[in-house]
């Protein structure tokens, strides 16, 4: 009832007639002389023109019981908001979809074209986890010191982050371990991965510490969050038994993130190369 009077007021303003019914008419109007407003017993789907929608129930005790189970709903609510930030990824994203799914089939419109566009947001969902820790130059001790003495003693330092951090085999080859065929995966191999994630996150630990060029900063920067993206993508594969979806969304990231960390490493190698050759 409360839609048909707005649409009513819209309709009336499109025609150019003047709406002379007041806001405090249409707030306090009860046609049914019930006590309840009309709004209020269309909110709750009563009949504002019967003071007993269902006959032997009034309708302002039918809203109380209404209005009590409301309150217990808003009060469910709230726990389950409490609970929510208990809940992986992939329960929230389940939850969602569900719902989704479940609304859909409800109002007859879950077609091909819908069922489609669920599956592209599970994609996306899965394609474009938010970046959690981005590095920038006032994580990093930069000199303002580009000498080649001081260009050889970054360089040296990096050597000795390696030789303290070795690697600790390969992500890709875990990977390959991991996926038996299209339909099966073993996911105990998975804890290989732990020290890869120990090895690079000490890695990323000792450059964010080490003395900077000035002029070497931009690269440097570029490396350790390429560093850091992979320890994440690492750590949310290592997580597939418990949270599919960010696991799915690691592996998706993967590659790229390897690719950017090799094309800076080979940047910063070009850099220091020139520098000290020269």
């Amino acid at each position: 009832m409360v839609k048909n009077s707005i649409n009513s007021v819209f309709k009336n303003q499109e025609s150019g007639l003047a709406y002379t019914t007041t806001l405090k008419e249409l707030v306090y109007k009860d046609e049914d002389g019930d006590g309840v407003p009309d709004w209020e017993e269309g909110l709750y789907g009563l009949d504002p023109t019967k003071k007993e929608t269902t006959p032997g129930t009034p309708d302002s005790v039918a809203i109380n019981k209404l209005k009590a189970k409301e309150n217990d709903a808003n009060q469910a609510n709230a726990e389950n908001i409490q609970n929510e930030e208990n809940l992986t990824q992939t329960d929230k994203f389940s939850r969602e979809l569900f719902s989704s799914t479940a609304a859909l089939n409800q109002n007859g419109i879950m077609d091909q074209n819908t069922a489609d566009q669920l599956s592209n947001s599970l994609a996306s969902k899965i394609q474009n986890t938010p970046i959690r820790k981005i590095f920038l130059l006032s994580d990093i001790k930069v000199i303002n010191d580009n000498s080649i003495k001081a260009v050889k003693s970054y360089n040296d330092t990096l050597n000795n982050i390696q030789q303290k951090y070795p690697n600790k085999g390969t992500v890709l080859d875990v990977l390959q371990k991991f996926v038996i065929d299209e339909n099966n995966v073993d996911s105990s191999v998975l804890v290989e991965l732990d020290p890869i994630i120990k090895q690079t996150q000490g890695t990323i630990n000792e450059m964010a510490k080490m003395n900077v060029p000035q002029f070497l900063a931009s690269t440097h920067l570029d490396i350790l969050n390429a560093l850091e993206r992979l320890s994440e993508n690492t750590s949310d594969i290592r997580l597939y038994d418990s949270d599919v979806i960010v696991a799915l969304s690691g592996i998706s990231q993967y590659q790229n993130n390897a690719t950017l960390l090799e094309s800076a490493v080979k940047k910063l190698t070009d850099i220091i190369n020139n520098k000290l050759n020269n």
